[in-house]
Formats: structure tokens, C-alpha cells, sequence
């Protein structure tokens, strides 16, 4: 029997877990995957926005403007790699300029702080790659970019830490009320717990309308991305924006905090969950619309690319509380953008409702702070010597466009939650995410992987289940 079960280890579920793992409370986070962040936080557009856009007075706008001002300390304690870029929503044309006014006055009335509008001069002049077209622009310069894999991974390691279990492979069948409490059925066996946090993103609906008579209904929102090389990394200082529609924010063009640019994303309604798959036309509505907010966009830098699946809510906004006809059960469902924003304040709220509710004893020894993966890349030349001196792999260079070392690679399989797949390693260290995209380092990674983890090299996975790398060999078979 646990206090709470979180299901989902996206960002919702991990911020939620390690706010929660402040209390006196057994926890545990269950995840249907092989790994944290490997859902809707494992591949979106990595934006802290401002919080201009959301509807004033919902929860997406409240929540947006709260995480936003949280991000900063929060990198800090879980040593995740974060900037304050800043943000412009462009216009092209005079008739656009009220649709610009009605953002900034959102922005004002959602509290976000230093807002303007600049005329053409001083949005070239702070983006000369911008299009000629461009008439003015929104400016926020609290808005950012974030690694979402950091994040997550950060958030989810801290929360381990401070006595929080995760449950891998463990996808939730049925949900049962009890007299008191929930008994979750799982493809892992069967589990109690007095409540129960439902963070598991495009799935939430479902385990919502197992136990409520109140349905909601959740879309999956497929969004695809070009990544370019780091080449074109500074093409752009800030997130550029166009006018926002009916499905979201548009296509924008970012730098990121891996110093690469990223496009996209479309918006399109599916019904496959599982739908991540990129499309011919998506992609090439990627590029023509970049296009159409910055001039000569070095397309033909592209190095991947990607989809995600946004869970969007009918209501378009945030469903955060306990379910009116199922005490106990917390909802953290469609979290769609600005989740990422957001959600170090959706914990904060979860953690914060239930802790009245159960009465929760904040602990004494709780530890707030982590440190990330030692890149020898950041110390000097001498600092660096002494750190290969007294460990060499850190001197045995795996990944040759980021730059990663063995060392990093096995610190990435042996931590707290440590990889346990290629895109395990790939989402810790970066390693396989450079131009090559893991064509040099793919089988050298592998080997680490199964030496560290004392499995053969069939075993390996690209991202855990059935998704082996080598074919035609017996899984127990060495190399």
C-alpha cells in the first residue's frame, strides 16, 4: 500500500514527484516506458514562455506565469541547462497589429513582467535574420529555452533521492476504487495506494473515465520539428513567433540550449496515441513557414527530424484536482503548451493540494539540490588533465560532434534512475545527437552499455521493449 501512486514520468509527473518528495509520504511514480521523459517531454519546442498567449484566468496562464518565474532557481538547485533568451511574436502588416495589441494586453492582465511592443527598426535591429516583411513585434523577455530532457530527468533523480520509487515497463490497465483508495491493475501486477495522481499525458482521459462519471476527452496534437545543425545554431538569439491560430502557436524558429536551431511545429489531430511519425508534407510545411519569419533559412542544415504528441483537452486548458466523484483522485491532465513552463508549478500545486488533504509533515533532511553529469568540456586545460589522470574515461572521446566522453556515458548508466537504452545515454549525455546522429558512436555507446549493465550486446535497446539494434543473433549470445 503506497500514500500516492503518480502514473507518468513526464515532466507533469517527475515536477509532481519531487515536490512531493518533501513530505513524510511513501510515494511511487509508475511509468509505462523503459525511462523517464519519454513521451510528450522528450520531444516538443523546449520553451519557458512568457505566458502571454494563454486565456486570462485559466489555469494554463496562472500556471505558465508561476513556473516561468520558478525556472530560474530550479535550474540552479538541479543543475539543468536553462537560459532567459527572450521571446518576439512577429506581425507583417498593419492589419495584424491589433491581434498584437490583444497579446501584450493578455500579457499584462496574466502578470508578465517587462512586455513591449517594438516597431520594425528595433525588431531588425534585434534580429537582422528576421524577414523583410516583419512591421513589429510583441517582446518578452522573460521568456526562455530549456533542455526538456535535463528537466525531466533532474526533476525525477531529485525525487528518487529524496525516497521516491519508479516503476518501469509498467503500463496501467484498470483502475479500481476501494473503500479507500485505488488499486491500480498493471501489466507489472497489481497495486494499492490511498491516492492517486494521473500525470500520464494523452492517456490521462482514459484512466480519468475509469473511475469518473464526468468524462473528458483528450486529442493527440501531432507536432513536427526540423533540427538543424549547430552550424546554424545563432541564425536566431531568440524564440520567434508567428501570430498564434486556432491550433496553437504556429511555427516557430529557436536556438537551443545545445547551441543548435530548431523549426516547427505543425498541429494536426490524429487518433493513433502512438503517432509520432513525421510526414513528407508536415516537413515541408516546417521550412516554407520558418521561412516566412526569417529570411534565407539555412534549411539545408537540417540534421533530424521529429514529431511529438501534444495532449490536447476539448476545454483547452489545464484539469489539475481531485475528481469531484472519485476522492482521492488527482488529476494532472492535458498538459498540452506551456507545459514545460508550467510545470514546475503544477507540482507545486499538486504537492501543495495534497498535502492539506493528507496532512503531509514536511521532512527534515530533505535534499533540494543535484548535480548533472560532469562535462570535462567545462573545466580548464589542467582541471581537465587531473579529472583524465585520475579517471581515463574521461580522456576516451565516444561521441565526436558533442564532444562526449566515456566517462559521461558511464556516470549516464550508473546514477540515480541511470540509461538503460541508447536513447537513455542519448538523452543524459547528448551522446548520438550531433550531426552524425549516432552513426560513429552507436556501437561503441552499445558496448558501454552492455558492459556496464553486464548484459550481451543483443540485449541492447534503442528505447527498452522490443526495439533491438542487432537482428539475427541470440539475445544471450556475447559478442
Amino acid at each position: 500500500m503506497y500514500d500516492i501512486m503518480i502514473i507518468g514520468g513526464g515532466v507533469s509527473g517527475a515536477a509532481c514527484a519531487r515536490e512531493l518528495s518533501r513530505y513524510k509520504v511513501k510515494i511511487c511514480v509508475i511509468e509505462k516506458e523503459e525511462d523517464v521523459c519519454c513521451g510528450t517531454s522528450k520531444a516538443n519546442s523546449a520553451i519557458v514562455h512568457g505566458g502571454f498567449d494563454a486565456a486570462t484566468g485559466s489555469l494554463k496562464a496562472k500556471l505558465n506565469v508561476r513556473g516561468n518565474e520558478k525556472m530560474g532557481q530550479l535550474a540552479e538547485e538541479l543543475d539543468f541547462p536553462f537560459r532567459r533568451t527572450g521571446s518576439l511574436v512577429i506581425c507583417l502588416n498593419q492589419d495584424e497589429l491589433p491581434k498584437l495589441q490583444e497579446l501584450y494586453e493578455r500579457g499584462i492582465d496574466n502578470g508578465v513582467r517587462d512586455l513591449c511592443i517594438l516597431n520594425r527598426e528595433e525588431t531588425l535591429k534585434m534580429e537582422p535574420n528576421l524577414t523583410d516583411q516583419v512591421y513589429a513585434a510583441l517582446y518578452a523577455p522573460t521568456a526562455g529555452i530549456v533542455c526538456p530532457f535535463g528537466l525531466n530527468i533532474a526533476l525525477a533523480e531529485n525525487a528518487y533521492t529524496n525516497g521516491v520509487e519508479f516503476k518501469f515497463d509498467t503500463e496501467v490497465k484498470e483502475v479500481r476504487k476501494l473503500n479507500e483508495g485505488y488499486e491500480l491493475h498493471t501489466t507489472q501486477g497489481i497495486f494499492q495506494t490511498r491516492y492517486v495522481v494521473n500525470a500520464a499525458g494523452i492517456y490521462a482521459d482514459r484512466l480519468h473515465n475509469m473511475v469518473s462519471k464526468k468524462k473528458i476527452k483528450i486529442t493527440p496534437r501531432r507536432g513536427e520539428y526540423c533540427l538543424l545543425d549547430k552550424e546554424a545554431g545563432d541564425y536566431v538569439s531568440r524564440t520567434i513567433f508567428s501570430l498564434p491560430g486556432k491550433l496553437g502557436k504556429g511555427i516557430l524558429v529557436t536556438p537551443t540550449v545545445h547551441g543548435n536551431l530548431l523549426i516547427g511545429p505543425t498541429a494536426m489531430d490524429v487518433e493513433d496515441r502512438e503517432g509520432t511519425n513525421t510526414t513528407a508534407e508536415g516537413l515541408k510545411q516546417v521550412i516554407e513557414k520558418a521561412g516566412m519569419s526569417v529570411k534565407e533559412l539555412p534549411a539545408r542544415q537540417v540534421i533530424t527530424s521529429f514529431a511529438g504528441l501534444r495532449a490536447h483537452e476539448e476545454h483547452d486548458d489545464f484539469i489539475i484536482g481531485e475528481v469531484e466523484d472519485a476522492k482521492g483522485f488527482i488529476d494532472c491532465a492535458g498538459i498540452e503548451s506551456p507545459g514545460i513552463a508550467s510545470c514546475p508549478a503544477i507540482g507545486e500545486m499538486v504537492a501543495e493540494l495534497l498535502r492539506d488533504k493528507m496532512k503531509l509533515e514536511e521532512k527534515e533532511d530533505f535534499i533540494p539540490t543535484r548535480k548533472g553529469i560532469l562535462n570535462p568540456n567545462t573545466l580548464g586545460k589542467e582541471e581537465r588533465n587531473v579529472l583524465i589522470r585520475h579517471n581515463p574515461a574521461y580522456g576516451n572521446m565516444i561521441c565526436r560532434c558533442e564532444m562526449i566522453t566515456e566517462g559521461e556515458i558511464v556516470d549516464a548508466i550508473s546514477r540515480p534512475l541511470g540509461a538503460k537504452s541508447l536513447d537513455g545515454v542519448k538523452r543524459r549525455t547528448r551522446a548520438g545527437m550531433g550531426r552524425c546522429q549516432s552513426g560513429f558512436c552507436m556501437p561503441r555507446t552499445m558496448e558501454i552499455l552492455a558492459r556496464e549493465l553486464n548484459q550481451s550486446m543483443p540485449t541492447i535497446t534503442k528505447s527498452g521493449g522490443q526495439s533491438q539494434v542487432l537482428a539475427g543473433r541470440n539475445k544471450n549470445e556475447k559478442l
